[in-house]
């Protein structure tokens, strides 16, 4: 069983975290454009918080693919999220029942799910495959009493 954990928990931190890595991609590929675009939603510095927000998303994901501080990883993208999916998913500014305010909130629950996802790893690690088990000691269950 812890087999069979391990590889799970390694393949969801990769499934989890292709998101992130791809939107760092995106963002340092047009650097100038995304900046123009957190100004435009009103972040002061967007140059300075874009470098900020691309080593949030490079060690949170990196933390939680090699299982390495996992928890402190998740809280970097938890806190990623919670500031993009503010300004760059506010549903409830847009014109109710809009095809604009409907993706909006797509993107919006998309995001909430994700931080649920960090919340999760936060609260329960990486899994038996990282480097943070590793340094743990294995418990081995206590024998059944016979009685």
């Amino acid at each position: 069983m812890h087999v069979i954990q391990g590889f799970f928990s390694l393949v969801a931190r990769l499934m989890i975290t292709g998101i992130f890595l791809a939107s760092t991609v995106r963002k340092v590929m047009e650097f100038n454009d995304v900046a123009k675009g957190m100004e435009g939603v009103g972040i002061q510095q967007p140059q300075v918080m874009l470098l900020g927000a691309i080593a949030f998303l490079i060690i949170g994901s990196v933390s939680i693919i090699v299982g390495y501080q996992a928890r402190l990883g998740a809280l970097l993208l938890l806190v990623f999220l919670a500031a993009a999916t503010y300004y760059f998913h506010a549903f409830w500014k847009l014109e109710p029942n809009t095809q604009g305010m409907k993706d909006e909130m797509i993107h919006f629950m998309k995001n909430i799910a994700l931080m649920g996802t960090m919340v999760f790893i936060m609260a329960n690690g990486a899994g038996p495959w990282s480097l943070d088990a590793r340094s743990r000691p294995v418990v081995e269950p206590e024998p059944a009493a016979e009685g």
